[in-house]
């Protein structure tokens, strides 16, 4: 099955737009490279190296086809659990990517963006990051988020020890404190709301990603390994969404009759 709809996707609880025109941020966890390559009777890093034509192919599309924003899971705080060999591959083709990349993004208006806790990487790495988000900065065709070193709660505990420190130092409030205020300090805080969530590899989970992000979001899962998700694959996932009613607690019929 290509894809399917996750139950939770179904119910919401605040009220937002009733219509849909198209996702403008979308998130996918890449999910599937290993056994991707273990089917093809290879190494998993092999697939690893396989998935960033997958990238590619996710970027023109949604350059193409008007989505602002497009953030990827690329590597999560838990990561660093893998075997070594492997993480080792992985931070290598992070550097490969950061030195093939950027350029290629800059030159089509993609304006890059690492988001997630990058203490844990080498300054030459964090370095090369910086610079390919300096020299993208003035891009507006697509924001490409990459989540590296990322978790969904060290992002919410991040923002608490941001709102925090202000409270601390008097900068605001207790009562100045909502959920605006708190989004202002996540990960994503200058991005459109999470709109569409896609997993490939078959897996029905969102693996600590965006937790904050996702309230509101649809996901969306499919069996394809990331290495073979492409163009057509994401068309399938935006259809999907096309169709669904966000009702943001409203009821079917109060949507119906706002959009009549």
């Amino acid at each position: 099955m290509i894809g399917k709809r996750s139950n939770a996707a179904k119910t919401t609880d605040t009220v937002g737009p009733a219509s849909v025109a198209g996702p403008k941020h979308v998130a996918i966890i890449m999910d599937g490279n290993g056994r991707w390559a273990q089917k093809k009777g290879k190494i998993r890093t092999f697939g690893h190296k396989a998935g960033v034509e997958s990238v590619r192919a996710v970027v023109r599309f949604a350059r193409q086809t008007g989505i602002e924003s497009l953030t990827l899971f690329a590597f999560s705080s838990e990561n660093w659990k893998r075997p070594e060999e492997e993480v080792s591959v992985l931070m290598e083709l992070f550097n490969l990517v950061l030195n093939s990349e950027a350029k290629r993004l800059h030159k089509n208006g993609v304006r890059l963006k690492v988001i997630g806790d990058l203490s844990a990487f080498d300054s030459k790495l964090v370095g090369k990051i910086r610079k390919a988000e300096d020299m993208t900065s003035g891009n507006n065709d697509l924001v490409l988020n990459i989540a590296a070193n990322y978790g969904g709660r060290w992002d919410i505990v991040n923002a608490a020890k941001e709102v925090a420190e202000k409270v601390k130092q008097g900068e605001m409030s207790l009562q100045d404190i909502d959920e605006a205020v708190f989004n202002q300090h996540t990960s994503t805080a200058s991005l459109p709301e999470l709109d569409l969530l896609i997993r490939t590899g078959g897996e029905h989970r969102i693996s600590n990603f965006l937790l904050w992000q996702c309230a509101y979001a649809e996901l969306y899962f499919t069996d394809v390994l990331w290495p073979d998700f492409n163009e057509d694959v994401f068309q399938l996932a935006v259809d999907d969404f096309n169709v669904r009613q966000r009702r943001f607690g409203l009821t079917g019929e109060q949507i119906d009759t706002a959009s009549s």
